[in-house]
């Protein structure tokens, strides 16, 4: 199974994973939420996200979820995991996301499961007036 690691502004991650397990079932193996703040040096929070890429650190391997590109949490797991043998990292984390991770962790690849919630993230932009307003127009 492929391991998920959440790495947030605040407790961002911990909610976010906290509303996908609503969704698809408690994730009791393989996920951690790090939370990054101003209380806590850079050293500390890089020291937090070696320690979760080693810990679950596995056959299958790991994904790293960030929330902005080019953001703290992103900025300082990246270095990390770009060392890391078998973890990949995804910036831009949503709810739907996580869903899709925590729904085929088990069942694909490191690289298609990346594809997978890629995609689904994604597809999970809408601008929802005018998806509807078009739905109306077609029914016509």
């Amino acid at each position: 199974m492929i391991n998920v690691i959440v790495v947030t502004h605040g407790e961002f991650g911990a909610y976010l994973i906290e509303a996908a397990e609503g969704i698809v079932g408690r994730q009791p193996h393989g996920v951690r939420s790090i939370a990054t703040s101003p209380r806590l040096t850079t050293a500390e929070i890089r020291a937090k996200i070696l320690r979760a890429l080693r810990e679950l650190d596995g056959p299958d391997g790991v994904v790293v979820l960030t929330d902005i590109p080019g953001g703290t949490p992103n900025n300082l797991a990246f270095p990390l995991v770009r060392e890391a043998a078998r973890a990949e990292m995804i910036s831009g984390v949503n709810l739907y996301m996580l869903v899709s991770a925590f729904a085929h962790r088990d069942k694909l690849s490191l690289d298609r499961l990346v594809e997978k919630i890629v995609a689904d993230g994604q597809k999970s932009i809408r601008d929802v007036r005018r998806m509807f307003l078009l739905a109306a127009a077609g029914e016509r």
